[in-house]
């Protein structure tokens, strides 16, 4: 399977520390990923969920991209609704001008975030999105002779698949939101697709979350804070992820509705020893025939996302491309 492979990092904080040690832990992460062989490393924009530490996608990548040498950095994504086209145009067009052919636009139609502070955030209608990623194009395209961020579109469902299939952008589906619905976007996006002046053909990416343990036990042990972060963010209470015991000391409280929400999180993830993760994955790209994987792991602990980073590269024998 010769497949690239990305990372997609949401900056996780664990119980009892802080933004900054998140921070940390992702830079690290990501140092790693360039290190290892990775394409792309993505951060995501989340407003107000005390669980994410990646609000300011612009001013992480930056960071990123300025702490490794070879890997593209971007954002998965940048959510559009959120911000003035002429912005974001402005804001990559730096990133891309202070790190030449490394940067990506991904770009989002939800507020990622709940309604309040959509609100607080000034953000639009996401049906407002057409008009606004014209502009944006539009404010790139007018920065002179230099080179543009990759802009790319994201979704989790068939809205994000039939824009990018009507405008002739890549396209990355959201496995990890909505793997139902996997395959048929993607039948979509390639059935819909309109040649551009960006692409002659589709081009898609799939992105799916692991949890890879030493085995399948310990995977099924640190997958647990994230069902139960999940749980938290339904109910209304967000809160940083609890850490693996605090995770099990709180099973034996959960109603069996909460314990749904719970292990509706852990299916949609590959989990397990290194292994069952390659052959998960494996799985998923030969029935998407994805021209790239994406993995992320919502796992605070930044030494276990290296760890998944490390057995996935070993298993799909990426290498690193050489500094130019």
């Amino acid at each position: 399977m010769s497949v690239p492979f990305s990372v997609l990092d949401l900056a996780p904080i664990r119980s009892g520390e802080n933004a900054a040690a998140a921070l940390a832990g992702t830079t690290e992460v990501a140092r790693r990923a360039d290190a290892l062989g990775y394409r792309r490393f993505w951060v995501a924009e989340h407003h107000n969920i005390p669980a994410v530490a990646s609000t300011a996608p612009e001013v992480l990548i930056a960071h990123i991209a300025g702490s490794t040498e070879r890997i593209r950095v971007g954002s998965g994504g940048v959510m559009l609704p959120n911000h003035a086209p002429l912005a974001v145009a402005e804001r990559f067009g730096m990133l891309e001008a202070l790190h030449p052919n490394r940067i990506d636009l991904g770009l989002g139609r939800a507020p990622g975030t709940d309604m309040r502070t959509a609100l607080a955030l000034r953000s639009t209608s996401p049906e407002d999105f057409p008009e606004q990623l014209a502009q944006l194009r539009g404010h790139l395209a007018d920065g002179g002779e230099h080179t543009v961020p990759e802009i790319w579109m994201l979704g989790s469902t068939d809205g994000g698949a039939r824009i990018a299939a009507a405008l002739g952008l890549p396209f990355v589906f959201a496995h990890h939101f909505n793997p139902h619905f996997t395959e048929p976007a993607l039948r979509l996006y390639r059935d819909n697709f309109q040649p551009s002046e960006l692409l002659d053909r589709p081009r898609s990416i799939v992105a799916a979350a692991i949890v890879v343990g030493e085995d399948d036990a310990d995977a099924n042990r640190l997958v647990l804070p994230a069902g139960i972060s999940m749980l938290r963010l339904r109910q209304g209470r967000p809160a940083p992820l609890p850490t693996v015991e605090e995770a099990e000391a709180l099973l034996p409280k959960l109603g069996p509705q909460e314990w749904d929400v719970v292990q509706d999180t852990i299916a949609r993830a590959i989990v397990g020893g290194p292994a069952t993760v390659e052959s998960g994955l494996l799985d998923l790209i030969e029935r998407t025939a994805a021209d790239e994987a994406m993995v992320t792991s919502n796992v605070a602990d930044p030494e276990r996302r290296v760890y998944a980073l490390e057995q996935v590269a070993q298993a799909f024998e990426l290498s690193p491309d050489p500094v130019a």
